[in-house]
């Protein structure tokens, strides 16, 4: 497996656990720590430094030139890493997760290895972004045809992939992060109908498109004063936005910074509604963390992805086709505050019918099929 150091490749890894499948992972930037969570693997780090020389942090921050041209020698690429270990280990399959980190620097490399079967993920805005920039659309035409099989985290980048040259075989749109494990988070979801928090994803940045959110509050307070309104993972874009319009007054609001994983569930599991807005995304996490504390999701919907495991309206959730459009914002809060009924019902039938896709031992049966069938192919 070649991957970035990321929570959602430790999640999607230890799905293998249980399996007969032996994995070892090369870590592309090197962060030189082991992963206690995916002990089971074979973990190739410390990689990069032939000699991992005393003094060379200091020497990093105060004298970076110098820095720079030891590196030069002193640095291993990771192209020249990835074939010496194919040919020490002689897998049968290359699993390269995230196209530009993962896929495109060992592209040569699995060139030389066409015996072995390459799988590439995709995550996020992998594709359905950086197709946009003429640059990476010449990258992801040049390594989309050399994959042999595809995991996405939804059927849309499968689509885009066909569009720019994939030939292989799609095994399938699994969560990024693996599913969730239903039952350890069941004593943090209050009863619906007493919850009063509305939440939202608090980016503003590239892709993130927070403050339209925030925007579209701004003439809803008469309307909002009985609901706590929370802002989490704010970052300064949106912290200067709610301190420019005065949100920071208003006595029912709370913004917080990043925080952990379990406080974020915690929340999900004591709000009415969740929003999150941006102009690009895979399958957002935080949209299936909301289904699964029964929550519900007022979501942006780029490409149509949102809409693959929620429909307007009518399955659990409502969909933002304009995420720049603050007025469109502001009418789908209301159409929520003011239905409690159908939304309640809504509700019940995303616990019911989406909610159990979600878990993840179901979500690991399906993975483990997928490589045991990869296996019988080679």
């Amino acid at each position: 497996m070649v991957s970035i150091f990321a929570p959602h490749f430790f999640n999607w890894t230890n799905l293998l656990k249980l399996s007969h499948h032996e994995v070892y992972w090369i870590d592309v930037f090197d962060s030189n720590t082991r992963v206690k969570k995916i002990d089971f693997v074979h973990q190739f780090i410390g990689w990069k430094n032939r000699v991992d020389y005393p003094g060379r942090y200091w020497l990093k921050k105060n004298i970076p030139a110098l820095y720079r041209t030891i590196n030069m020698v002193n640095q291993r690429d990771l192209t020249e890493y990835v074939e010496e270990k194919i040919k020490e280990i002689q897998p049968d399959i290359v699993q390269s997760f995230v196209l530009q980190s993962g896929a495109l620097p060992v592209l040569e490399v699995m060139r030389k290895f066409p015996d072995i079967k390459w799988v590439y993920s995709a995550w996020g805005n992998d594709l359905y972004f950086r197709q946009q920039n003429e640059k990476d659309l010449i990258n992801i035409k040049k390594v989309l045809p050399e994959f042999d099989y595809m995991f996405a985290d939804c059927k849309r980048d499968f689509k885009v992939a066909l569009q720019h040259g994939f030939k292989g075989k799609f095994l399938g749109a699994f969560p990024g992060g693996g599913g969730y494990d239903l039952e350890e988070f069941e004593n943090l979801m209050e009863p619906y109908v007493r919850r009063k928090v509305i939440l939202i994803k608090g980016y503003e940045g590239k892709l993130g498109r927070c403050n339209v959110v925030l925007e579209g509050l701004l003439s809803l307070k008469p309307e909002l004063e009985e609901y706590q309104i929370v802002v989490f993972a704010a970052n300064q874009k949106v912290k200067n936005f709610i301190s420019k319009t005065r949100l920071d007054r208003w006595a029912n609001f709370k913004c917080y910074g990043n925080i952990p994983h379990f406080e974020v569930m915690s929340l999900m599991g004591r709000s009415k509604i969740y929003i999150g807005n941006s102009i690009s995304d895979g399958m957002p996490n935080t949209l299936l963390e909301a289904i699964v504390m029964g929550a519900y999701p007022i979501q942006s919907n780029p490409g149509k992805v949102t809409e693959e495991i929620i429909s307007q309206g009518n399955g659990g959730g409502l969909l933002i086709e304009n995420p720049m459009n603050s007025n469109e914002i502001k009418e789908l809060i209301l159409q929520v505050i003011n239905n409690p009924d159908k939304i309640k019902k809504e509700v019940q039938y995303s616990l019911l019918n989406i909610r159990p896709q979600l878990e993840r031992s179901r979500i690991q049966s399906g993975v483990i099929a997928c490589y045991d069938l990869i296996q019988k192919e080679l």
